[in-house]
């Protein structure tokens, strides 16, 4: 960890003495309170409709605030996330420090796990402030927090893969641009292959990223997908020291 700190703090510096930090965090915590307002507007609604009585079981406010918002979120995060690894290697090469990098004596491993966990501190930080949001709901209401947590937690996870797969992106390509193209079209795949299958139980449905997620909108965190998140991330990360070690030698 040692070596991984002096990455981890350079990085860290370049996402807030740029723009781009502030940018992000300012359009996602906008983007999230602009959709709990409505979402919380459509319950207000609702409870003055006259069959609302017949419903009130199904539409509490965790089923038309709070799994909807985070449904939402994670939809926010598929096209914020590619911006934010853009960055992570591809400016590295612009900058032409990529040399100097993967020449130096820290190992790579711990210049890409560095790089990683500068990008997940941002996205910790994004959440953090997003859960505004479900504080304002639960001081004037009664959401179930266990699933609140839960959602909190899959958002977590789901976002970590996909900065994993976003930073195995950034590592193909000296174009941020192209980097974040490439990093959007991947987890567009991996979001929507689950569409083909109804259930986890097939390839199709288990590879889906968006699958995974569903559960801990419900509240209930099973090992299965812990443990597919963490597999994600380490394959994106194992996939980035692939990419850089070979580019290394050539």
């Amino acid at each position: 960890m040692n070596a991984v700190y002096p990455i981890l703090k350079r990085e860290l510096r370049s996402y807030f003495a740029s723009p781009l930090a502030y940018v992000i965090l300012v359009v996602f915590q906008s983007i999230s309170a602009l959709f709990f307002l409505l979402y919380l507007k459509g319950l207000l609604h609702l409870q003055f409709d006259p069959s609302f009585h017949l419903f009130r079981g199904e539409l509490n406010l965790n089923n038309v605030v709070v799994i909807p918002y985070f449904d939402t979120m994670s939809i926010v995060l598929l096209f914020i996330i590619p911006l934010i690894t853009m960055r992570s290697l591809a400016d590295e090469r612009t900058s032409h420090t990529a040399e100097l990098l993967f020449t130096s004596p820290i190992k790579l491993r711990d210049i890409i796990l560095g790089k990683y966990l500068a990008a997940l501190i941002l996205l910790i930080i994004m959440l953090f402030l997003s859960s505004l949001n479900i504080i304002v709901l639960t001081v004037h209401g009664n959401p179930d927090l266990g699933a609140v947590f839960s959602s909190y937690l899959g958002l977590l996870l789901l976002g970590a893969s996909f900065l994993s797969i976003g930073i195995f992106a950034s590592s193909l390509s000296s174009s941020q641009l192209v980097s974040a193209i490439i990093a959007f079209g991947i987890l567009l795949v991996l979001w929507l292959i689950g569409a083909s299958s109804d259930t986890e139980s097939s390839i199709l449905g288990y590879i889906s990223l968006i699958n995974h997620f569903e559960n801990f909108g419900k509240g209930i965190i099973e090992l299965k997908d812990l443990a597919y998140y963490f597999s994600m991330i380490y394959i994106g990360l194992f996939l980035t020291h692939v990419a850089l070690d070979s580019e290394r030698w050539r």
